[in-house]
Parts: C-alpha cells; structure tokens; sequence
C-alpha cells in the first residue's frame, strides 16, 4: 500500500471543526498553540467558538485550515502512521502539503497565507468577483463557454479542476453570470453561483502572484522530503525557488486537481487520507477513480480507522 497525503483548501472550515481530534489529541492541540503563538491570537478559541463570521473572512480562514491539517497530519505521526509516499494540497491546501512534507516552517506558512488570504480580499473590490460551479460539462466544453462570455467583456477562467464534470470557474460577476447562461446552454447539469466572494486561481489574482512572490522570498524553503505535486501542473519540485515560483503562480493559476491525483496514482499511490475537516477531497478521489481508496482524518474515530486501514500502529 502507498499513501498519498493530501490537504483541503478554503472552503471546509466550520466552527467546531476537528474539536474531537483535539481533546483527544495532544499533539493536534500542540500544533494549534504553535498557531496561536505565531498569528498573534486564539486560533484553538476560534475553531471552538466562532464566530463563524470571522472564521470566514479569507485572510483567518486561510491559516485556520492550514493549521487544521498540520494538527491532523500531526496526530497521524504521533500514532506512527504510515509515512506518505506523495503529497498535495487543494489550493491552499498545498502551503499545508509542503509544511507536512518539511520544505516549510510551519510559522512562515501560517504567516504567508495570512498575508494571501488578506491580498485576495483586496485585490476584488466586494461584489466584484464572483465564482460558480458547473457539473455534468467536460472540461473543454466548460472553457468554451468562459470564453464565449469573456468575448462579451470581462474576465472569467476555469479555475478549479475537481473531478470530471465538476469544474468551477471564477472572474468578474458580469462575466461569470454570462459563462453560467452559456453552460447551461451548452448542456450543463447544473450550473450555479457559489457563496464565495474572493475569485481565486483567475487573471484578477494577478497582483496577488507579485505580492506572494516577494513574501516568499523572504522565507526559507527546502526540498520536501516527499514529493508534493504542485497545482499548476500536477508536477513535484525540489528546487525552492521553483517551489517558489510554483507557489506565486498558483494563486492566479488553475488548480488541476484530476491531474494532481491521477499523477500521484501513476507514481503508485493506491490510499488518498485526506488530513483535515470536511472530507471534500475524499469524495472527489472517488469521482476522479472509483479504485482509489480515500479516507478522511478529521477527528478520534477516524483517526483509529484510517490507521487501522492503513496499517499504521496506533500508541499514543
């Protein structure tokens, strides 16, 4: 069996997310008050109480989630878990993946996407941007209907490939609502407005990419000890001013999540554990290929299971 590692985004927070696995879990909860300490406030008290309303806002929700899958990740160590084999990370998630893989230090990243998610909320003006899903459109179909609607003005990309015929697209309102009419036009299932304010992984990021790749820049970064597969072309890197670059360009790039899966699979991954809340990345391996096994750590119980899967000891 070959583990792949992998690390959700923005987008799966909740208030009270991981509370069991943080009661139970001293290391999971050591890993929350390293968060703390480096951010300046109570992320533990957060993730316990809310507000959801702040916990929402991009530049808390960015470090939340990735403490989140540290603190997982964490806990699954300090059981012996199996070593994984690949990493990745959606979005976000990826600053996660290459923290867990060690070419990050965990206070530098929780710095970083801060500062991210602080840079996305200002690079939008509020109502702005918008950001859509269409289901049951191949990927081809989805980006000829972008780019119909941004030949009438406007900017709008596929930015998020999830699963097949599951795509999210991202840019101004206008043009966005535009590339809906056309999706449904051209067949789509479904094609929908999502509650998401900020439109990541598009061209009016572009500004964001600069100002992360001079914050990165100022940072160490090491080659992973396990290769983590970059979103902007499902390819591993141990250069870090290429994992740097990566990085900056991945902000207003698309995340090519079915090539990052499919790549660690071709790489011999035969398990997806999906560290953190929400259990999103499980349900899309199993739309990218039913053979893959997923399993989620995101509290106590399936903790033991995926360790117990997994073959992974289980002493505290």
């Amino acid at each position: 069996m070959s583990i792949a590692a992998v690390f959700p985004g923005q987008g799966s927070q909740s208030v009270g997310m991981l509370a069991g696995l943080l009661a139970a879990e001293p290391a999971a909860a050591a890993a929350l008050a390293e968060a703390s300490e480096a951010l300046g406030y109570d992320l533990a008290a957060l993730l316990r109480d809310g507000p959801a309303e702040r916990l929402n806002q991009t530049e808390i929700t960015q470090p939340a989630m990735l403490a989140a899958g540290v603190a997982a990740w964490r806990a699954w160590q300090a059981h012996g878990g199996r070593m994984a084999a690949a990493m990745a990370g959606h979005s976000l998630g990826e600053y996660t993946a290459l923290v867990c893989a060690g070419a990050m230090e965990f206070a530098d990243a929780l710095r970083i996407v801060q500062l991210r998610g602080r840079r996305m909320q200002e690079a939008v003006p509020a109502g702005a941007g918008a950001v859509a899903a269409v289901l049951g459109l191949d990927d081809d179909a989805v980006r000829t209907a972008c780019e119909a609607a941004a030949a009438e003005g406007g900017v709008v990309e596929a930015v998020n490939f999830n699963a097949p015929g599951q795509v999210v697209i991202a840019g101004d309102a206008a043009a966005v609502a535009r590339a809906i009419e056309h999706a449904r036009a051209a067949g789509a299932r479904r094609a929908m407005s999502l509650p998401v304010s900020v439109p990541v992984h598009c061209a009016l990021m572009d500004p964001v990419g600069a100002q992360l790749q001079e914050a990165l820049s100022g940072i160490e970064i090491r080659p992973p000890v396990v290769p983590v597969y970059h979103n902007i072309d499902a390819t591993p890197r141990t250069a870090p001013d290429e994992i740097r670059h990566a990085l900056a360009r991945q902000v207003h790039s698309p995340v090519r999540w079915v090539e990052c899966v499919l790549a660690m699979q071709r790489a011999g991954a035969t398990t997806m554990v999906e560290y953190g809340p929400g259990r999103v990345l499980c349900g899309l391996a199993r739309r990218i290929d039913r053979a893959l096994d997923a399993l989620p750590v995101e509290d106590a119980d399936t903790l033991a299971t995926a360790l117990e899967a997994t073959g992974g000891a289980q002493h505290a």
